[in-house]
């Protein structure tokens, strides 16, 4: 084999190593991949102060949401009432990251204006929506789920 040969062969394979050592650093630049992948459902978006994304609620967001609650416990908005809670059945469909059923779309009621305020605005696209006594974070756009806040008395 002659010297330019030789080079050429060469200089293709450090184009080769030099390609797929970046396509393999690009593909783990989270680009398609969900960001709270390993992450524990019950973790997110918890005690992160009131800086959302879209991650969900944060601990002191759910303590003002309780106050809220047992404030207005007697007089409480539809959606909101003990006669409007769901059935377990249709409790279990509301899960955080999945998408709102059509039945339950059906039941979606306002956040009642004075829990809105004491609440940090929704991300763009998102929405504070009460299902059958629980406080929802959702997309409007595409009916996910980020957040689900359970409304009792504890």
């Amino acid at each position: 084999m002659s010297f330019k040969n030789w080079l050429r062969a060469g200089a293709t394979a450090i184009l080769f190593l030099t390609l797929s050592t970046t396509i393999a650093a690009a593909q783990g630049q989270g680009h398609g991949h969900d960001k709270h992948e390993g992450e524990d459902d019950d973790d997110r978006g918890h005690g992160r102060g009131h800086g959302h994304d879209h991650d969900g609620y944060s601990d002191q967001d759910r303590d003002q949401i309780r106050n809220w609650y047992r404030t207005h416990y007697s007089s409480l908005p539809p959606g909101l009432a003990k006669r409007d809670h769901l059935p377990p059945g249709l409790e279990r469909q509301l899960v955080v990251r999945g998408t709102l059923p059509p039945g339950l779309q059906k039941k979606m009621q306002p956040c009642p204006p004075d829990l809105e305020r004491m609440l940090p605005p929704p991300p763009p696209n998102y929405s504070h929506v009460v299902i059958g006594g629980n406080l929802v974070l959702l997309n409007r756009a595409n009916f996910q789920i980020a957040d689900v806040f359970h409304l009792e008395i504890n």
